[in-house]
């Protein structure tokens, strides 16, 4: 049986939390060891909202791929390297974008829903819209079997399946179809109760040393029905105990569980309870990325050596490309 070839990006915005790591790198990790992994710094899908204000973005890729390296990717198994250091991805980009359907593009719910919430960057650009032909190409340019998404991403993939389907309808068969591969991508909670995000400041990093974990978590939101220490609770709607299901030990989840219930311990305890377990998980995943920033010429040797891969693919399939469109 071959080994399937997956791919997969994430846009540089820095220094990556538990959602981050729970959301997306737990499930590299695992793919890594059974699939021939790609993971590339997507830095020009980061300049489709972040035009105005690049400056950051070459810190931020830093950050972002240390992290990767400390959780645990394995440059050994995974090509990791920078889009933008592989120009056939735009090359590819631009033949895509003279076949797909400006109505295909349009109908992205993506799309619709970003133009209307976020009002602080004008999106009504082309490279906006055109971004899932830029992300068709950095898929296909691999030829990759399959990309892991979550449930809200899948109508993306669906596109660049249909954007693949009329390039090899007209061009021969050039680009096997892009496999979904539906990942769950557990919704973490921060520490005001929302989806953890850097945008709603409420995000608990990798790199958060140990005093700023447990200042962030004491002041936690928790079931808002205990406005007094003998208030009985319902742990299911408290962050502090989703936590817990993750990080903590089957004995001190129900010792958490029932004490909530009961009021027998109060959501102070509670807290305390938690922060040594997040502490302790992230402690070799900080030892580690300690080494790397002391040790730079590594991050660059990483993703160097990724890029080098990718070019020889990313030119391979441009040859046969350039020959079918008779370029």
């Amino acid at each position: 049986m071959a080994i399937k070839r997956v791919l997969s990006g994430m846009r540089p915005s820095g220094k990556l939390h538990l959602g981050h790591f729970h959301g997306v790198l737990e499930n590299w990790l695992k793919l890594q060891r059974e699939s021939e992994c790609f993971f590339f710094v997507a830095d020009w899908h980061a300049l489709t909202t972040e035009y105005n204000n690049p400056s950051n973005i070459q810190d931020n890729i830093k950050e972002m791929v240390i992290d990767w390296l400390s959780v645990g990717i394995n440059p050994e198994e995974s090509a990791v390297f920078l889009q933008s250091a592989i120009k056939e991805h735009a090359e590819l980009h631009l033949l895509l974008s003279m076949i797909t359907p400006l109505s295909w593009l349009e109908r992205n719910p993506t799309y619709k829903e970003q133009t209307e919430e976020i009002k602080d960057r004008d999106l009504h650009t082309y490279g906006f819209l055109g971004y899932p032909v830029l992300q068709t190409a950095d898929i296909i340019i691999y030829k990759a079997d399959m990309v892991p998404v979550g449930i809200d991403q899948a109508p993306h993939l669906e596109l660049s399946r249909e954007i693949t389907r009329r390039f090899n309808f007209l061009y021969g068969e050039i680009f096997p179809e892009p496999q979904t591969l539906l990942t769950e991508t557990p919704k973490l909670l921060g520490t005001d109760g929302r989806k953890m995000s850097k945008s709603y400041n409420n995000s608990i990093f990798l790199s958060d040393p140990p005093d700023v974990i447990e200042k962030k978590i004491l002041p936690m939101m928790t079931d808002p029905a205990r406005q007094r220490r003998t208030d009985k609770g319902n742990p299911e709607v408290c962050p502090v105990y989703f936590l817990h299901r993750i990080y903590s030990t089957p004995e001190t989840i129900t010792w958490v569980e029932q004490g909530c219930k009961t009021a027998g311990i109060g959501c102070i305890e509670c807290k305390k309870s938690l922060i040594p377990s997040i502490i302790k998980r992230l402690e070799p995943i900080q030892k580690k990325r300690t080494e790397l920033i002391k040790n730079p010429d590594v991050v660059s040797e990483v993703i160097n050596r990724g890029n080098a891969k990718a070019k020889q693919i990313a030119q391979e399939t441009m040859t046969g490309v350039r020959k079918a469109l008779k370029l």
